[in-house]
């Protein structure tokens, strides 16, 4: 979901020229009527930084993302952007943020290249020649030039995560967020994509977030990694405390061991 500032550069592609932006999360708790799914979380995101959360499904790191990008406000508790609020209208439109789906959220009925163009042919970043620059700049990077008339349903699942980052990148992010970004995809491509987030980064100085499962992107791309449990922060650390963790909940949550003596799947509540 990308989300744009008001003007355009006039750069073509200059992803990261405004400045990438920390994020602050403090004391943050979200209630849904009787359900806590986010209980007194802190941390910090420095700008530049790749930053990955992680922990079970269910344990609030997509509702946390949503706070992030303004679509959930706290219970109570805040989170800022370079100091200002992130539900806030007006840091909306002067931070430029973009949220890459789990599962693309491509528009079926639109080329490759139409669902690049769409956000900045409606928010008006630039002329049509502008915005065929920056889409074709973009899809250049993520090595998408082949597949600039072709539709979603034509794509591989690891195209359509590309075609995802790369209307991402339209936008010139200052902040660049990932849900799941490896999530149905096999090991190569995974590997691939984890790459793509690392060299983004490196090449044009943008914050990134990642919300994901995989030990393996943690470990080999974040500078930090967090990690959720029924809505706590119970881990923050280097990548490298994730190969000896000291909680055994987190240890099992990196690497569960199979018994099917006594599965875990006897204990599971419906």
């Amino acid at each position: 979901m990308p989300i744009a500032p008001n003007k355009a550069s006039s750069n073509a592609f200059s992803a990261g020229n405004g400045g990438a932006v920390g994020i602050a999360i403090e004391d943050l708790s979200k209630r849904f009527g009787s359900s806590e799914v986010l209980k007194n979380v802190s941390f910090s995101v420095q700008p530049g930084e790749i930053f990955v959360l992680m922990g079970p499904s269910g344990s609030g790191k997509s509702v946390l993302l949503k706070h992030i990008v303004g679509l959930e406000l706290p219970t109570s508790g805040r989170v800022t952007l370079d100091g200002f609020d992130a539900a806030a209208e007006e840091t909306r439109k002067q931070v430029r943020m973009a949220l890459v789906f789990q599962a693309g959220a491509l528009f079926n009925s639109m080329s490759v290249y139409d669902n690049l163009a769409l956000y900045p042919r409606e928010h008006r970043m630039a002329n049509e020649v502008g915005i065929r620059d920056k889409v074709m700049r973009a899809l250049q990077i993520l090595s998408l030039e082949n597949a600039v008339q072709k539709f979603p349903a034509e794509l591989s699942g690891g195209m359509k995560k590309r075609v995802a980052i790369a209307r991402a990148l339209v936008m010139e992010p200052q902040l660049m967020l990932y849900d799941e970004p490896t999530s149905e995809l096999d090991p190569v491509m995974s590997a691939t994509i984890s790459e793509i987030i690392a060299t983004l980064r490196e090449q044009y100085h943008v914050t990134t977030m990642v919300v994901s499962h995989d030990r393996d992107l943690a470990l080999n791309i974040a500078d930090r990694v967090g990690i959720l449990m029924a809505g706590k922060l119970v881990s923050l650390g280097p990548p490298s405390d994730l190969r000896h963790p000291a909680d055994p909940r987190v240890a099992d949550f990196l690497n569960p061991k199979i018994d099917l003596k006594n599965p875990r799947f006897k204990h599971l509540e419906s």
